[in-house]
């Protein structure tokens, strides 16, 4: 008798705990799902009209000339293992003389610097800069300084970059690249072409939930902020910035007292950037284009395949983008037409720490129901009776999941095929899993910096470049234009990648 009067206050404790998750879950999850429930509506409407479809390239467009000279900085550090496969290939498939490519190593990283100049070869279009300081000291530093040998080269020659475009170590990029962001800058300052992560075969579940997220991301969320004016966030790689307006942001960040137009102690400098630009009155464009082959021009790169280093490298993006960007951008004043968009999408970009609470939240729920069904299955009480509203709420919840596990599997789909479609709908607790542990090391990390801790960046490690096809997936639409094949030894990822 004493035992069951045990258990039957234990279920009377966890009656109180579900009834309490299950009405802070329910609650965010229906708010959650009215976002969403916007956010597929604007883009059906963008669809309906005919204003969502990707633009398709003529056949010739990769040989065409750029309208004026163009910088790619690529910050390295600790990049042995992939530089001189993202160079060789880059300057393989980038035929334009205007091209100058700039790349970034130090002093006591002999080994990046051998393997850039390894993939630069005999081309002058590349220019080596050697960091002051010995490393690492953080990507945006870096890039600062490469910044400032365009600078110098503008100088010396008399000729001005009419862009300066940016990439990381371990892409491999489209041919088209460079002339649709050369196009597009005739209409705007900033311009942001779609990423995608490629599959791995060793790693289909942690490597593979980032395709799901960013066949979605950039298929829909980034078109629909563009069509609303909204800022259009850099992802730091595939983006290319006006001369002028890069050396204006330039002007206020020398201002504040940084070397260069990249914030060396912001986490997600390229988030920032694209955003500092619209606060500035610049115009920022997400543009989606199609080859004449059907691919995507879009920045290729294999993401972390291990679970610690997909939680480091999200841990890295939710502090950079959910709480530093709180502290350094604020909110958007709603003084422009587009106020209300922009700060929908800045409450959609901070929203990482609380999703993972909410996510915590309703597994534990999950677990709860579980430990109150065992026990009424031995004859512990019965299951109480939610109320019309919370059986309402709940099932808009489940409707809202049905069609989420619907929407991600037709953006995955339409990019990587029905099998990583179906795989996508089964890989989301991998990604919800993720999302968890990562929102909590990034409030934990932000709460240090606010007790005075310095920030810290980590770098991710990856161990493939898609240039090689190591991982046994061909490299469709960009097999024409690999460039020599060097020895595949992994690869390491910028400091903010």
């Amino acid at each position: 008798m004493e035992a069951v009067g045990v258990f039957q206050q234990a279920m009377i404790c966890l009656q109180h705990v579900e009834r309490e998750l299950l009405l802070f879950t329910a609650f965010w999850l229906l708010v959650s799902a009215a976002d969403e429930a916007v956010m597929d509506m604007c883009w059906l409407t963008l669809l309906l009209r005919g204003k969502a479809r990707s633009t398709r390239l003529p056949a010739d467009l990769s040989n065409v000339s750029l309208s004026g000279r163009s910088a790619v900085l690529v910050a390295a550090w600790q990049e042995e293992q992939v530089i001189g496969h993202t160079l060789s290939h880059a300057l393989s498939a980038w035929k334009h003389k205007e091209l100058c490519l700039y790349v970034g190593c130090y002093a006591n990283d002999v080994a990046t610097l051998a393997a850039a100049m390894a993939g630069a070869g005999q081309d002058t279009r590349v220019r080596v800069i050697i960091h002051s300081e010995f490393g690492p000291t953080t990507k945006a530093d870096c890039l600062n300084r490469l910044y400032k040998a365009v600078c110098e080269d503008e100088r010396r020659s008399g000729i001005r970059f009419r862009s300066v475009v940016l990439h990381d170590s371990e892409d491999m990029v489209h041919s088209a690249e460079l002339a649709v962001i050369d196009r597009a800058l005739d209409e705007a300052d900033f311009i942001q072409l779609p990423v995608r992560p490629e599959p791995q075969a060793s790693s289909r579940w942690v490597g593979g939930h980032y395709i799901d997220e960013f066949a979605e991301a950039h298929g829909k969320a980034l078109p629909v902020r563009d069509a609303l004016g909204a800022a259009v966030p850099s992802a730091g790689v595939g983006c290319g910035f006006s001369r002028e307006m890069l050396a204006r942001i330039a002007r206020l960040r020398r201002a504040e007292g940084e070397g260069g137009p990249f914030a060396a102690e912001c986490l997600t400098e390229d988030y920032e950037l694209g955003v500092l630009i619209w606060r500035e009155g610049g115009k920022g464009r997400f543009v989606r284009a199609r080859d004449a082959t059907g691919q995507l021009v879009a920045t290729r790169a294999y993401f972390p395949g291990r679970l610690e280093d997909s939680v480091r490298q999200k841990t890295r993006w939710i502090h950079g983008i959910a709480l530093q960007s709180w502290d350094r951008l604020g909110w958007s004043r709603i003084t422009r037409s587009a106020g209300v968009a922009d700060t929908w999408m800045a409450l959609r970009d901070r929203r990482g720490p609380l999703a993972a609470m909410v996510l915590a939240s309703s597994y534990l729920l999950v677990l709860v129901e579980l430990l109150l069904a065992t026990m009424r299955v031995g004859g512990l009480g019965t299951p109480p009776t939610a109320s019309p509203v919370l059986q309402a709420i709940l099932g808009v919840c489940l409707v809202s999941l049905v069609w989420r596990c619907v929407m991600r599997f037709l953006f995955t789909a339409r990019e990587y095929g029905v099998v990583e479609g179906a795989r996508a709908i089964m890989r989301i607790p991998v990604a919800n899993l993720v999302a968890i542990v990562a929102g909590y090391r990034a409030l934990a990390n932000y709460l240090r910096t606010l007790r005075g801790a310095a920030v810290h960046w980590e770098k991710t490690a990856h161990h493939l470049h898609p240039a090689t096809k190591a991982a046994g997936y061909p490299v469709h639409g960009y097999s024409g234009q690999g460039g020599t094949a060097l020895p595949d030894r992994g690869t390491r990822v910028p400091a903010a990648a």
